[in-house]
């Protein structure tokens, strides 16, 4: 997907700081999921936890705001609203901000758990 990037940064680097940035909020257990070639939706999933919906709120807040600042904005914003599960879609980075109860009724890293690797393996 990145021949179509929006920005002038390549996917896997954005990836890179939306880590930091969740790591700034002291996100939890953070997966990225490397779907190249297996997705036409995106070319990484990041996946990611708060204690509660106002840490929820913080992590994906922190990630708006830093890329903003970069000059890049989501495609799309959805679930802000209860802050349980909030998605931020950045074209080619898929980011999922979840609380813990979601994340494990959910479980979306069933789904790919053959591409995902922990946050700090690059």
């Amino acid at each position: 997907m990145s021949e179509n990037k929006i920005f002038e940064i390549e996917p896997a680097e954005f990836v890179e700081y939306v880590q930091k940035w969740i790591d700034d909020r002291l996100g939890m257990d953070t997966k990225v999921i490397d779907v190249r070639g297996r997705s036409s939706l995106a070319d990484f999933i990041v996946i990611t936890s708060g204690n509660n919906v106002r840490q929820v709120n913080a992590i994906s807040q922190n990630i708006q705001d830093n890329a903003s600042k970069m000059g890049i904005e989501p495609k799309n914003v959805e679930g802000e609203r209860e802050s349980r599960w909030i998605l931020l879609d950045y074209y080619d980075v898929i980011i999922h901000v979840f609380s813990q109860e979601e994340r494990e009724f959910y479980d979306l890293e069933r789904l790919w758990q053959d591409d995902m690797r922990p946050s700090n393996q690059k």
